[in-house]
């Protein structure tokens, strides 16, 4: 892998990147009319061809996918032995997984929640787009400053 500093991942990358991992964290618009707003949720997930797939219980997450079906996923990464870190997002149509043919798939794949309780909702993100990226992490030090560990009073 290169290190060039914001190193844009070809799809290739992305897709390996993401099978690297088995959590993400899913962003949902929820709400109606002047409330509508964005929510964020950790979800386990599995890569099925070029689609996310992730189950869930019956809430939020299900009634935003059925309210609004477009969806941003985002996982995140780091490799400590190069020094890099990398992030994917993938913008995408979420709809759950209903027909028994898909679901007697669906259930074979590692998608096992960490939550307890009933998580009988299998969901799958089609994807649309697929960026990512790369970078170098910086020593924490680069960003001292002269203020850095200086006594701060109470509640500031």
């Amino acid at each position: 892998m290169n290190a060039d500093p914001n190193m844009v991942l070809d799809a290739d990358e992305a897709w390996e990147s993401l099978r690297s991992t088995t959590i993400g964290c899913l962003a949902v618009i929820v709400g109606e009319g002047e409330d509508l707003h964005p929510e964020i949720f950790p979800v386990n997930y599995a890569l099925e061809h070029s689609s996310i797939v992730f189950r869930s219980g019956e809430g939020t997450k299900i009634d935003a996918i059925h309210d609004h079906p477009q969806v941003a996923f985002e996982v995140d990464g780091f490799d400590p032995e190069a020094g890099e870190a990398w992030s994917v997002v993938v913008k995408g149509t979420a709809k759950p997984i209903n027909r028994t043919d898909e679901l007697l798939d669906t259930i074979s794949l590692d998608v096992t929640p960490w939550q307890a309780g009933k998580k009988n909702r299998f969901v799958r993100i089609l994807a649309e787009e697929v960026t990512g990226r790369r970078f170098p992490v910086t020593e924490p030090g680069t960003w001292d400053s002269p203020l850095t560990g200086t006594q701060r009073a109470p509640r500031e």
